[in-house]
C-alpha cells in the first residue's frame, strides 16, 4: 500500500500561502500537515487559529493539525472549528492524555499523539487503542529542515509491534527530515504516513517530489 503523504506547510511561502495550498490540492498529497507552535512547548512560534482557518478556506485535502503547544486541551474545540480533521497533541504536554484523546474524538476529529525523539513508545501501551495516529518526531520539534534521527527506524518497529499486539488500527506518522532516501525503509519498518516540509517546498518541482514520495516503494522494488 502506498503511504499517506502529508506535506507540512511550515515550509511553504507564507506570503503566497493560497498559491501553495492550491498546488497541494492539485498534487497527489493526501493530507496537509499544519504545525502549530506556541514558543513555550517548543522554541519557535509558527502560526495559530486565524492562519489555520485561512488555510482551510482553500484546502481541498484534510488538515492534519500537529499541536506543539502547552495545555492543548484548552484549544481543541477552536482548532476543530478552524478546520482540523486530525488533531495530534504531544504526550509530553498532556497530564491527562486519555481524557484529551476522548475530547478530540467527541469533536468528531481523529485523535493523534505526537512523541518527541527521547520519548519511549512503550509509554503509549495503555492508550494505543484510543489513538488513531502516532506522530513520531524524527527530529527535535520546533524547526523545519533538520537532519533525520536514525534511531527512528527502531522506534517505528517497536511501536508497530505494540499496535499489532493490541490489535489496534493506529497509524504511524513520521515527522521530520523525511526524503526519498529514508522513506522506503521507514515504510518497511511500519510507517503509514510521511510528513515532508522542506523536502517538498524547496524542490524545483514540488508536485513531482510528492509523486516520488508516494511511489517510493515501487521505485525501490525496481
Amino acid at each position: 500500500m502506498k503511504p499517506i503523504i502529508a506535506p507540512s506547510v511550515l515550509a511553504a511561502d507564507f506570503a503566497n500561502m493560497q498559491r501553495d495550498i492550491e498546488m497541494l490540492n492539485r498534487s497527489e498529497a493526501d493530507w496537509i500537515h499544519c504545525d502549530i507552535m506556541d514558543g513555550n512547548f517548543v522554541p519557535n512560534i509558527s502560526f495559530g487559529l486565524p492562519v489555520l482557518a485561512a488555510i482551510n478556506r482553500y484546502a481541498q485535502k484534510p488538515l492534519d493539525v500537529h499541536l506543539m503547544i502547552e495545555k492543548p486541551e484548552r484549544y481543541l474545540e477552536a482548532f476543530k472549528k478552524a478546520g482540523a480533521f486530525l488533531i495530534s497533541v504531544h504526550y509530553e504536554a498532556c497530564h491527562h492524555l486519555h481524557r484529551t484523546l476522548q475530547e478530540i474524538k467527541n469533536l468528531n476529529c481523529k485523535a493523534g499523539v505526537a512523541i518527541n525523539p527521547h520519548t519511549n513508545v512503550s509509554l503509549l501501551k495503555d492508550t494505543i487503542n484510543d489513538i488513531d495516529l502516532v506522530c513520531m518526531m524524527s527530529v527535535n520539534p520546533g524547526f523545519g529542515g533538520q537532519s533525520f534521527i536514525e534511531h527512528t527506524y527502531q522506534k517505528v518497529k517497536d511501536l508497530k509491534q505494540i499496535i499489532s499486539e493490541a490489535q489496534a488500527d493506529t497509524l504511524i506518522e513520521i515527522d521530520g527530515g523525511v526524503n526519498t532516501q529514508n522513506a522506503a525503509p521507514l515504510i518497511e519498518a511500519g510507517a503509514d504516513v510521511l510528513v515532508a516540509g522542506s523536502f517538498v517546498f524547496t524542490s524545483n518541482d514540488p508536485e513531482n517530489t510528492i509523486v516520488d514520495l508516494k511511489n517510493v516503494m515501487e521505485v525501490g522494488s525496481d
